[in-house]
């Protein structure tokens, strides 16, 4: 068992990054960060090879993908399969999210 401490509270990016990823979490079959982004930021991302999941913890924006769009806000679960094209558009308060990646997210490197 292990706690992870402070998983979705929000982190400012820093300059000039638009967005910020800090992974909390990595086991063999999973991995588990925080992802942020600032109010009226710009989402960077690219598509993954992993499931993900995101729980958002703070602000609201709206999620657009391959197969759909939809505001989101505090307490919103969202997945995403390996593959989907998606990111977070209209961000109007400081956007917080615990994200989980299956298998681990690969980082750049």
């Amino acid at each position: 068992m292990r706690i992870i401490e402070h998983a979705g509270i929000y982190e400012a990016p820093a300059a000039p990054a638009p967005t910020r990823y800090t992974e909390q979490l990595r086991a063999p079959g999973i991995s588990v960060g925080t992802y942020s982004i600032a109010r009226r930021g710009h989402d960077d991302q690219s598509t993954h090879d992993e499931d993900e999941i995101y729980v958002v913890t703070a602000g609201a924006a709206t999620i657009w993908a391959d197969t759909g769009s939809a505001r989101v806000g505090v307490g919103d679960v969202i997945y995403v399969p390996a593959g989907e094209t998606h990111h977070f558009v209209d961000v109007s308060a400081d956007l917080s999210m615990l994200v989980v990646f299956a298998p681990p997210h690969r980082t750049a490197g």
